[in-house]
């Protein structure tokens, strides 16, 4: 998921069940309209060669290192916006379809979530 700076979501793409979602990620930032300022992700994003996307970008990384690998910079005040897309998830998993992935097939639950999420866009 992309969310804004003001935790709303931007952007889904479903990876299946059994697959991690950073192959998805480079061509989630190319959807972007703008070049953010930041892009903040959790140690799961943690891959030199997305850093290396997004520095191409023109845009800076908070992504911290996993334990194994080598210090990066990642400063703290950036890389605690995070919590806005953790909240987001929060509140789109008050949706009970999405929370216990109701729907059968990868296309009608990407649908459900573009429905919650097209509702917190309009939630003031």
């Amino acid at each position: 998921m992309i969310a804004d700076g003001h935790g709303k979501a931007f952007g889904f793409a479903l990876a299946p069940g059994q697959a991690h979602e950073l192959p998805l990620a480079p061509a989630m930032l190319d959807s972007l309209p703008a070049i953010p300022l930041w892009v903040v992700a959790d140690k799961g994003y943690a891959s030199n060669a997305f850093r290396e996307r997004i520095w191409d970008m023109a845009a800076r990384p908070a992504i911290p290192a996993k334990r194994r690998d080598d210090p990066v910079a990642c400063p703290k005040w950036a890389y605690r916006c995070r919590h806005l897309v953790e909240n987001l998830w929060a509140r789109l998993k008050e949706w009970r379809a999405v929370a216990t992935r109701y729907e059968k097939t990868a296309t009608s639950f990407l649908a459900v979530i573009h429905i919650a999420a097209a509702a917190d866009w309009i939630k003031p």
